[in-house]
């Protein structure tokens, strides 16, 4: 998002849950300079990658283990994530995984 004074900055999208529309997640949004939007209630379809992510997340990570702490959780999930993006394949990058895929375009990638 462009803003008057010629910054841009981070838009943060989420759906209207509690988590979200909470006072202290609204101040910790300000305090780091995000933009908060929210898609209309009861359309996930409007947030289709994150919940499409967070499906994957669930589904390869979380309801396959009963984890007995946070911190066994934590390690899980970062290992997951890097598996997700440095080993998976996906579909829509041709089978390759994303790191694979950005590999191809150098240093045009962020």
């Amino acid at each position: 998002m462009i803003y008057p004074d010629g910054e841009s900055r981070p838009v943060l999208r989420s759906d209207n849950g509690n988590v979200f529309t909470s006072k202290s997640f609204i101040g910790s949004c300000k305090q780091y300079g995000l933009t908060q939007e929210f898609i209309t209630l009861y359309t996930p379809q409007q947030n289709g990658l994150i919940e499409r992510f967070f499906r994957s997340l669930k589904e390869e990570c979380i309801w396959m283990t009963n984890f007995k702490t946070f911190a066994q959780a934590r390690d899980a999930i970062e290992s997951c994530g890097e598996f997700h993006n440095t080993e998976r394949p996906h579909q829509v990058f041709g089978y390759k995984s994303p790191a694979e895929y950005g590999a191809q375009f150098g240093e045009l990638v962020a």
